[in-house]
């Protein structure tokens, strides 16, 4: 086999390769079934627990939390996904306490919070 025999027969795998990973990407996203309610109701009381102090974590809940969003209001930004809720577990910020949120109980409270998007 010559030198450029290998390098297209190489290039056609990483071709193959790259297109198998982008339709098991698709697929995933596309098959992904929605959380179960035992998520959300765990990522419910894990809200209750760490961030009703500051946050009004129900759904048309008022009062004193005017300096923390309310999970409505953040669930209902129009750039809120399960992407974006993923990296801002991940970041600390300046006005939160700098929980440690193991990435199971991240992915419980973000299904929470996109439960509670209107449509």
């Amino acid at each position: 086999m010559s030198r450029s025999d290998r390098i297209y027969l190489g290039l056609a795998i990483l071709i193959a390769l790259s297109a198998l990973f982008l339709f098991s990407v698709v697929h995933t996203a596309a098959g992904a079934s929605p959380p179960s309610l035992r998520r959300i109701a765990e990522g419910h009381r894990l809200a209750q627990a760490w961030c009703q102090s500051c946050h009004a974590v129900e759904p048309g809940m008022a009062g004193f939390f005017d300096l923390a969003p309310s999970f409505q209001a953040v669930a209902d930004r129009t750039g809120t996904t399960a992407l974006s809720l993923k990296v801002f577990w991940r970041t600390s910020h300046q006005d939160m306490p700098n929980l440690i949120i193991a990435p199971a109980q991240a992915e419980v409270l973000s299904d929470y919070i996109l439960s509670l998007q209107r449509n």
